[in-house]
């Protein structure tokens, strides 16, 4: 009777003993959790090991754009257009559809290798893409659906009322989009150019986070197509054949930005690829107030925005070989004090 009570005895403590130890196990676990630091938003870029893009079947993304129906489109542009779709998950994608005839002019030579490249991008001011698909005659990119607009709406709604941007957010977006032109530039492995700089390419989230889409992609377009590409990079982009340093560049993706910072100034269009030849004397003889955006109440620290257009100037107003990387350019907006009093 006495064994048998022993092994029962024996057989409790067991149990209590294993049950002590997981519950210390799990403990010890969300304690460990806990007194790990926090990563700031801007570590993700170098601390997160990310798996380029999967290829995904032509079917799938055709059911994911209900056909590619007409309702679905959220984009047109020089490259393609631009659909949102659900996948079969439930999530919400953006489908880039390549035009046809770039498809067909073999630009598209290297796509999958060149955007499983491009996926590996991962910053917040970056857009990351999904997955891809190479069927025949078709090139399709999937991103992640933002859910909000480009900095094109942004500035051009309301034109003769107040303007859905104020200043504080305009420099919110101007240094979102320089840090994530600067991890393209200098961080990427291989580091990659844009192309093409331009609100239309900057999309603008809920809280105002600037993240640039359609990046590296100047492979798909015509070497000589202007459309898109007039008055968002400079003279020496047209001097393909002629001589060195033609095209896509670093350089004129920092020209790109620096005409994104008028348009934040201005509030202006850059129909024609005019504004500026406009804006850029005003600058040198120092008549900011006559392109100032005139929806917005002149804040009581003039100097930022005075820095700002002068930025600008010498983004679009020296050659490739004298005009700031765009480390520079992050340097100098950090340096800034963004108090505006407005």
């Amino acid at each position: 009777m006495s064994v048998q009570v022993d092994e029962i005895v024996f057989a409790f403590a067991l149990s209590f003993l294993t049950i002590s130890l997981i519950v210390l196990s799990i403990a010890l676990i969300f304690l460990c959790r806990g007194k790990q630091p926090i990563k700031h938003e801007d570590d993700i870029s170098s601390n997160y090991v990310k798996i380029s893009a999967k290829s995904v079947s032509f079917s799938d993304i055709d059911v994911a754009t209900d056909g590619f129906n007409p309702r679905r489109v959220i984009g047109k542009g020089r490259i393609g257009t631009t659909y949102i779709g659900v996948l079969a998950m439930g999530e919400l994608v953006a489908v880039k559809g390549v035009h046809p005839w770039l498809v067909l002019s073999k630009a598209s030579l290297g796509f999958q290798s060149t955007i499983k490249s491009l996926s590996l991008a991962q910053h917040c001011n970056i857009v990351p893409i999904m997955g891809f698909c190479e069927a025949p005659c078709e090139r399709i990119i999937l991103t992640e659906f933002v859910g909000t607009m480009s900095l094109e709406f942004y500035l051009h709604q309301n034109v003769d009322g107040v303007s859905l941007l104020d200043w504080t957010k305009r420099l919110k977006i101007a240094v979102g989009v320089a840090r994530g032109l600067e991890y393209l530039h200098e961080k990427m492995a291989p580091q990659v150019v844009h192309g093409c700089i331009k609100p239309s390419n900057i999309l603008v989230d809920v809280k105002f986070c600037a993240k640039l889409c359609d990046y590296g992609l100047s492979f798909l377009s015509l070497k000589q197509e202007k459309m898109g590409l007039l008055g968002y990079v400079d003279e020496e982009y047209w001097e393909l054949g002629t001589q060195k340093g033609g095209g896509a560049s670093k350089e004129s993706d920092v020209y790109g930005f620096g005409v994104v910072l008028l348009k934040l100034l201005s509030g202006r269009t850059n129909e024609g690829g005019l504004l500026v030849g406009w804006v850029l004397p005003l600058i040198k003889d120092v008549k900011f107030s006559e392109f100032w955006d005139k929806r917005i109440q002149t804040p009581c620290n003039m100097k930022v925005l005075v820095k700002l257009a002068k930025v600008a100037s010498t983004c679009v107003g020296n050659s490739r070989k004298t005009r700031p990387t765009i480390s520079q350019i992050v340097s100098i907006l950090d340096s800034l004090d963004f108090d505006l009093c407005e």
